[in-house]
Formats: C-alpha cells, structure tokens, sequence
C-alpha cells in the first residue's frame, strides 16, 4: 500500500453558506470519512482555517498574506489515505463530498524520504 494525500479546494463555502447547508455538508464529510475508516484506507486529516495564513517566497522568504490561492481555489484542507497505486486512490476519491460543490481534489502519492 502507499500513503496519497487528498488537498481539498473549493466547495461550500463555509463562512457564507446558510448554517442549515454547513450542518448537512458536515455529516456527509463525517459519513465519507466514517467509511474511509471502515475500509482501512484513512490515515488522519484535517480542514484548514481561513485565517492566520501566509505564504513564505524566494530567497528573500517575502511573506505573502494568505491562504495562498492556487487557480482562484483556496486548499481548504487534507486527508491521508492508502491505496495499492494512483488508479484506486482516484476511486476512493471519487466519492468525496466536495464534488457536490464543484470543489477540487487534488491526489499526491507521498514520497518516502
């Protein structure tokens, strides 16, 4: 098995969607989730804040006031996940629930250093 890290961009936006629509997105993310556990394929992950963020750049390490936004998308979060190569890492992904929003996932096998 080797490790795949989902970044997570676009979707609802949770801090302008209605408060009834951020409720039922969660369940359906807990509910991915839940069944990502149950196959044994995830490995931790977290959704990111939309504040406190910078960008570091260059030599110079110029600080640029974030979240950085790559395509207009911010990453809005991550999970980990296993799977036997890139074909069933796309499958597993398949059924994620930011696609409900046009969201984005982006799939990355993860180096072993």
């Amino acid at each position: 098995m080797k490790d795949y890290l989902l970044l997570f961009r676009g979707g609802l936006d949770f801090t302008k969607a209605p408060q009834e629509q951020v409720q039922e997105v969660i369940l359906k993310w807990k509910n991915w989730v839940e069944e990502l556990t149950k196959k044994g394929v995830y490995n931790g992950g977290e959704r990111f804040t939309r504040n406190d963020a910078v960008v570091m750049k260059g030599n110079t390490k110029q600080i640029i006031q974030g979240p950085y936004q790559a395509n207009g998308e911010i990453v809005g979060g991550y999970i980990g996940i296993k799977a036997e190569n890139l074909q069933k890492a796309i499958e597993i992904s398949k059924d994620c629930p930011i696609f409900n929003f046009d969201g984005i996932v982006e799939i990355r096998e993860v180096a072993k250093m």
